[in-house]
């Protein structure tokens, strides 16, 4: 190799390295100035509560208060204290003074924290901000979830004690049943309702939208696969999808259904399954759990065709539009 392309290679080198810790550094200042500016609203908002407080303001003089202190702020720092993001400030303090948040500081955008504030709930509220922070989500990825009534959803499927942890700690995966969900919600893949379309469209549109299908799935889950054959006595099988979920280190298999499902169907499963945990799991590796996503079920129908103490094969449903938030509200409190 010449001297020239060795010293030109050694400048990449050092270029790469240099830029790298630019990056970082750059993320780290944009987060710290982010944390920053989210505490001095949150001092700001606990300020004018202190005062409102004190002087126990009547409300058309609290508002003209804000007024006054909205130019007066606006002529000393610029934009962003509007008499609103006054009010807001205020409302965030009332919302997140202390013991009423889980949060020991504030690591989300504004933005986040603007629309958390709407939440009424506050278990819910709690619920989707530690969500938002482990999972990282973006204020997008924040509304979608909430949109599609994630914390509903999961707590459907627990008991109150395990409602409680979910707004103390977020979504804990420690068994199978922790990664199924009950119904999924698709409404991302724009598909009508009760749109005609087939297995091999529908997987199509799920490979397509794949970000967003990993984002529901929930966490851990990374793509393997696509009609992944199987062989044996010279006959080919095929797994519609194929994940693996890091947190509890088995693979995942998916088989699309847009019907009602059948008691073939889940026998289908076991043996993918099976033939999974035979062939493919490495001996360090958990039993593969089986997911069948179907636009019908019948429950009586699966729990008699799965063993009592299965703990790897699930039926889910799937729905292409956002849920009614409410009726599951009233199912939870029903319960």
């Amino acid at each position: 190799m010449e001297k020239k392309e060795i010293a030109n290679k050694n400048d990449n080198i050092l270029y790469t390295r240099i830029a790298e810790i630019l990056e970082r550094s750059r993320s780290f200042v944009a987060t710290t100035v982010n944390t920053a500016m989210v505490k001095t609203y949150y001092e700001i908002g606990r300020i004018i509560v202190e005062d409102e407080q004190k002087g126990q303001i009547r409300a058309d003089y609290g508002k003209e208060v804000l007024k006054n202190l909205s130019k007066k702020l606006t002529e000393k720092f610029g934009k962003g204290f509007s008499t609103t993001n006054l009010k807001q400030m205020r409302d965030f303090y009332q919302t997140y003074q202390i013991g009423q948040t889980v949060s020991d500081q504030f690591s989300l955008s504004w933005s986040h924290y603007l629309f958390l504030m709407r939440i009424d709930n506050p278990k819910e509220r709690q619920f989707y901000e530690i969500e938002a922070k482990n999972s990282n989500w973006s204020l997008r990825e924040l509304k979608r979830q909430f949109d599609s009534a994630l914390y509903e959803r999961l707590a459907l499927s627990k008991d109150k004690t395990s409602i409680n942890n979910l707004s103390k700690k977020g979504i804990v995966v420690q068994s199978s049943s922790d990664i199924v969900k009950d119904p999924y919600v698709l409404e991302f893949l724009g598909l009508p309702e009760k749109a005609e379309y087939s297995e091999t469209d529908f997987e199509n549109k799920l490979i397509g939208k794949l970000e967003s299908f990993l984002l529901e799935l929930g966490k851990g889950y990374t793509f393997v696969g696509r009609q992944v054959r199987l062989t044996f006595d010279e006959k080919h099988f095929f797994v519609d999808l194929v994940f693996y979920n890091r947190i509890l280190q088995c693979f995942v298999l998916i088989d699309l259904k847009i019907g009602e499902i059948t008691h073939q169907d889940l026998g289908q499963m076991q043996m993918y399954v099976h033939y999974y945990d035979r062939f493919v799991k490495l001996d360090n590796e958990n039993k593969t759990i089986g997911i069948v996503l179907c636009k019908k079920k019948s429950d009586s129908l699966v729990e008699i065709t799965l063993p009592e103490d299965n703990t790897q094969i699930f039926a889910s449903k799937y729905q292409m539009v956002l849920p009614n938030k409410e009726e599951l509200i009233r199912l939870i409190e029903d319960r």
